[in-house]
């Protein structure tokens, strides 16, 4: 807690030093009336103001910089700059980011009378966000961040927010009536240990399987590194398949990793219908893993399950073992109760990395040097460029999903993708993201041209704050996927046409640098030249369009009538 002092303070600077003490010092932001006072003071403290050209961006880079560095992700803005964010804390809520939404409104007293711009903030943002407050007390801010921030900590992550009155933020209040804590004073840090008994169990059920598999998910990624996930499956030789934010906590070329979970876009990952055991780390039971029921997961497999969030535990399905808390420190102690066994490769284990082996060449097989450029051409002639510790940042469609399918995970927090909200546009601000929190990696992203019309003006914001990064646009002229279903479904498209749009140029505009590749030749010097130009840049690429294996897993989906995982 912070010592007492005789002076006065206003609601604003108050903002700033609750958010200061935790560590805070970007701001994804939109200038507007409402939060004028909070950005004049906290300019005056330092902070650095990234200031976006939608608001929906901003929640995108404070969603993306929560999960990157762990820290609190911070987006402002004014009434209807708030309005416009909506999106982009719906994708928070499922991405499961430690996002702080604040905005401004009219003056409290005037709020209920037709005040300027006055919509019901609170109300609109508690559908799409873990809690949602006003703020009628200029002394209560830096509680009622330290509140909003422990909520959108505890348990699974999540988005909060916060509207703070302008008037709010003018008062000048004694700075004796105010109580700042730092977050060790008023949220958990560490984790609690799971008992032995359960531990004991866990390990009894795997040690004896046949067929055990490992799916790690996004809460297993709060932990800053894979160590304790590794330890654990070269201990155990267990077959690890990881998704959402886990994806390179354990590098895909890891003998025991096997890849991408996802049933749609990995043939090792389908075969969890065999297995025996599953253990999930911070894995739903949700739509993902088939809500764990028969038939992704056989009704005679036992299914262990660790969570931070209780109420996850055994959702759609008991479970063998349940333990609700953090995922790293319970593979501490499951490290520690397997280390007294003997553990050894088993013929599973083969046919998992089998089952990979003949999707990896699937792929490659689609990968011919036509114009237009099949997408796998594309992904394999990226492949060929990147380095371990690369950012891929992929958004969705078909032309995304081919390179989700291919393109290994190798580094922790380094292979984000669109999440199970299934909301296009993320791409660029979280690209943007990625390089400020390291500046000194590469950021390549991955956009079709529908996506790309979401947040495309987000160019503007990489230029301005010197934000180099690539995105390689796959260009079908098309809504792509969405054609690709309707053409499987109903035989016909409907509104999912595109124009074949020169976004190249548009880039060009706003101050970066692009380029169209409409040949395959052209393309791996294209890449080669945009990446080692440090600035921001976009590859036009002209594709093909094709249904990717998650289109047509959508499309059988449909047809089946049947819930299953896509």
């Amino acid at each position: 807690m912070t010592a007492p002092n005789s002076g006065m303070v206003s609601g604003s600077e108050l903002i700033g030093r609750a958010l200061a003490l935790e560590g805070v010092k970007n701001v994804f932001t939109i200038a507007g009336d409402h939060v004028l006072p909070a950005l004049d003071s906290m300019a005056d403290m330092g902070f650095r103001f990234v200031d976006t050209r939608h608001e929906q961006a901003a929640a995108h880079m404070a969603d993306a910089w929560g999960r990157i560095t762990g820290e609190p992700g911070v987006a402002m803005y004014t009434t209807p700059g708030f309005s416009n964010a909506i999106p982009g804390l719906a994708n928070a809520q499922h991405s499961e980011s430690p996002l702080l939404s604040i905005s401004g409104s009219a003056e409290l007293a005037e709020l209920g009378r037709g005040a300027m711009q006055e919509i019901d903030q609170v109300g609109m943002a508690r559908p799409v966000c873990k809690g949602a407050w006003m703020v009628t007390d200029t002394r209560r801010i830096p509680d009622m961040i330290a509140h909003a921030i422990r909520v959108a900590y505890s348990g699974r992550r999540g988005p909060v927010h916060l509207t703070i009155p302008v008037d709010i933020q003018q008062n000048m209040v004694s700075e004796d009536e105010v109580a700042l804590y730092a977050p060790n004073e008023y949220r958990g840090i560490g984790a609690a240990q799971a008992s032995q008994a359960d531990i004991e169990q866990a390990i009894a059920i795997l040690h004896a399987a046949e067929r055990p598999v490992i799916v790690a998910g996004s809460a297993a990624a709060y932990s800053r590194s894979g160590e304790a996930m590794q330890a654990f499956i070269e201990t155990t030789r267990i077959p690890l398949l990881t998704e959402g934010d886990a994806r390179g906590l354990v590098s895909d070329e890891h003998p025991y990793c096997l890849g991408f979970f996802d049933q749609g876009l990995s043939q090792a990952s389908r075969k969890i219908r065999d297995a025996d055991a599953v253990l999930m780390l911070g894995r739903k039971q949700d739509l993902i893993i088939g809500y764990a029921m028969a038939p992704t997961i056989s009704v005679d497999a036992a299914i262990i399950q660790v969570d931070p969030s209780e109420a996850e535990i055994g959702r759609n399905r008991g479970v063998a073992v349940g333990i609700a808390g953090d995922v790293e420190a319970t593979l501490r102690q499951l490290t520690a109760e397997a280390g007294k066994h003997v553990w050894s490769d088993l013929p599973w284990l083969n046919e998992l990395r089998a089952e990979r082996r003949a999707w990896q060449e699937h792929l490659e097989s689609l990968a011919v040097p036509d114009a237009p450029m099949h997408a796998m051409f594309v992904h394999r002639t990226v492949m060929q460029q990147l380095s371990p510790d690369d950012y891929l940042i992929f958004d969705g469609g078909d032309y995304c999903h081919f390179a989700r399918a291919y393109l290994p995970a190798r580094f922790p927090k380094s292979w984000l993708y669109v999440t199970p909200s299934g909301m296009l546009g993320h791409t660029i601000p979280t690209a943007l993201a990625a390089k400020l929190a390291h500046p000194d990696r590469r950021v390549i992203a991955f956009s079709g041209d529908g996506a790309f019309g979401f947040n495309g003006m987000e160019y503007d914001t990489a230029v301005r704050h010197n934000l180099p990064f690539v995105c390689v646009m796959g260009n079908d002229s098309a809504w792509g996927i969405d054609r690709q279903i309707q053409l499987g479904v109903y035989g016909k498209p409907v509104a999912t046409d595109l124009l074949p749009t020169r976004y190249d140029q548009v880039v060009r505009g706003l101050g970066g640098h692009g380029e169209i590749v409409e040949n395959p030749e052209e393309l791996h010097s294209a890449l080669e030249r945009c990446l080692k130009l440090e600035r921001p840049a976009l590859i036009n690429v002209q594709v093909q369009r094709q249904v990717s294996p998650r289109g047509q897993s959508a499309i059988n989906r449909w047809k089946s009538h049947t819930i299953v995982p896509i």
